[in-house]
């Protein structure tokens, strides 16, 4: 008779090498993530501040970064990038313009600036308005090295080409002037022939300004007093997002969404000056080529 045999499972005890490679290689992984942690190449979530991610139309998230290297009045300063608002869209190129740009293009547009207009919508031609009191004049596109280059520069940062962009338009504000709450896209068919709709607006600040001046948007999605500066603006600033002028920033604003509708939020005006005076500099982009 032929005997069943019952298989046995052999115990086998860990030797004491294979503990010793284990603990060695968990005590390198430790070490490992130890070092990345200081190096600052991991980080772990930080739940009660949902991934540190801001929520859109969240302005008290907004924060006046500081410039590491402010330089002199000679010199470069660093340039940075402060998202502002997601309705409308904007963003604010910090020193975007060097003190000799701002100062080259007010000294070519002092001798033809006269009174600013506003366009018709009923005709799409200029006409004067009490909304808008400033004086400005318009520099033709490519006119020479320093504005191509300015041109350039706005191209690259808005990822637009250069031959969608209107000529830039150079403003200056004195004490009181200002331009009512407007929108920058077309609501008439004669502008939008040539290149079609503005998309979006750079309003480049040639100089600081002392008092008001502000460029406020009343219709964007947020809580306007949570912003950083609010205590720095005027009664007219604090209608709305509002961002004051600095010498060499640049606000990008759009007016159109990303599926090419008007973008109502993007409503936005000049306050008045109430102390100095303001001089900018406005480059629309259209969605087409721009020919003039």
């Amino acid at each position: 008779m032929v005997k069943l045999r019952h298989s046995r499972m052999v115990s086998r005890k860990s030797s004491p090498m294979s503990w010793t490679l284990t603990l060695t290689l968990f005590v390198s992984f430790i070490f490992l993530v130890l070092i990345l942690l200081i190096l600052g190449v991991l980080s772990f979530p930080n739940a009660s501040s949902d991934s540190g991610v801001p929520k859109p139309n969240d302005l008290n998230s907004i924060a006046r970064n500081a410039i590491r290297n402010e330089g002199d009045d000679n010199g470069p300063r660093e340039k940075w990038v402060e998202l502002i608002s997601w309705e409308p869209r904007a963003f604010l190129y910090h020193n975007f313009l060097t003190k000799e740009e701002c100062e080259y293009l007010i000294n070519i547009a002092k001798p033809h600036m006269r009174k600013s207009t506003v366009v018709d919508s009923e005709t799409g031609k200029s006409k004067d308005s009490r909304a808008r009191t400033s004086s400005g004049t318009f520099l033709a596109r490519g006119r020479d090295k320093i504005v191509r280059n300015i041109e350039k520069r706005i191209a690259d940062y808005t990822f637009i080409p250069i031959e969608h962009g209107e000529g830039l338009q150079v403003l200056h504000y004195e004490v009181g002037q200002k331009y009512d709450s407007h929108y920058d896209y077309f609501m008439d068919e004669f502008n939008t022939k040539n290149g079609g709709q503005r998309l979006a607006t750079m309003l480049m600040y040639l100089s600081d300004v002392e008092e008001g001046g502000e460029t406020v948007f009343p219709s964007a999605k947020g809580n306007f007093s949570a912003v950083p500066w609010w205590n720095e603006l005027s009664d007219c600033g604090k209608k709305g997002l509002s961002i004051k002028p600095k010498r060499g920033d640049a606000l990008l604003f759009w007016s159109m969404k990303p599926d090419t509708t008007a973008d109502t939020s993007s409503l936005h005006g000049g306050c008045p000056v109430i102390k100095g005076d303001k001089w900018s500099c406005t480059k629309w982009m259209r969605l087409n080529e721009y020919k003039t």
